[in-house]
């Protein structure tokens, strides 16, 4: 696999690839997740909203989705459904006990509490505040918010951020690009998309194709699931 070094190149060629995998993402069925990222705006975020992400983000570090999400309405109803930081911060030992039924990592949970106490504690509209001021340096202060997860989680609350997961960190590098960010930022200003739309559609293709840095770097040929 040869790298592309010359970026007219890699702008030309890539727009069209692009599109190219976003069509076929849709065609998977995964349209959902697209429109999701779509409509997503910073502003209607509610506390709850922050609470749930938070939570997917820390339980989905180092996991598959797949098992996250066969998982998450359980855990969910353990934590009242994502109701308030305040609910959660007077049931931690309800919501401690009954998640790990469904969840076997005290690790994870606990951070989750703690995420939920520090929100009530600060309050949202502080929170919040802090969010649109600092957004990745502010999210590093809550627990398991590390690298990926501090950006997982801002793209997910509708912050124009891209994950450094590791398909995006090979892709951008395979183009020339010094980052995800960089990456998807180009392509979301060629193409007229919002870079959280980039990135989901860049993941899940990679999700979808073992050899989509091929894809991207000899002009979409040779599919292989």
């Amino acid at each position: 696999m040869k790298k592309i070094s010359n970026r007219s190149s890699v702008t030309t060629s890539i727009a069209y690839n692009y599109m190219e995998a976003k069509r076929e993402v849709i065609e998977r069925g995964f349209y959902s997740e697209i429109d999701w990222q779509e409509e997503l705006v910073f502003e209607d975020i509610t506390e709850s909203d922050f609470i749930r992400e938070a939570a997917w983000v820390i339980l989905s570090s180092g996991m598959r989705e797949t098992v996250i999400r066969g998982k998450f309405r359980e855990i969910s109803n353990a934590f009242y459904n994502w109701d308030s930081a305040k609910t959660i911060y007077f049931n931690q030992s309800y919501c401690m006990k009954k998640s790990l039924r469904a969840f076997n990592s005290s690790r994870k949970i606990e951070a989750i509490i703690q995420l939920a106490s520090m929100v009530y504690c600060e309050g949202f509209d502080k929170v919040k505040r802090r969010l649109l001021e600092a957004e990745i340096s502010y999210i590093k202060e809550f627990p398991f918010m590390g690298p990926a997860t501090s950006y997982h989680l801002a793209k997910n609350l509708g912050l124009p951020v891209a994950k450094p997961d590791r398909h995006l960190c090979r892709l951008a590098e395979a183009t020339g690009f010094q980052s995800p960010i960089e990456l998807c930022s180009e392509i979301a200003r060629m193409i007229g998309e919002k870079i959280s739309v980039v990135d989901i559609v860049l993941w899940r293709f990679a999700t979808i194709h073992k050899n989509y840095l091929d894809f991207f770097i000899n002009e979409g040929y040779n599919l292989e699931v």
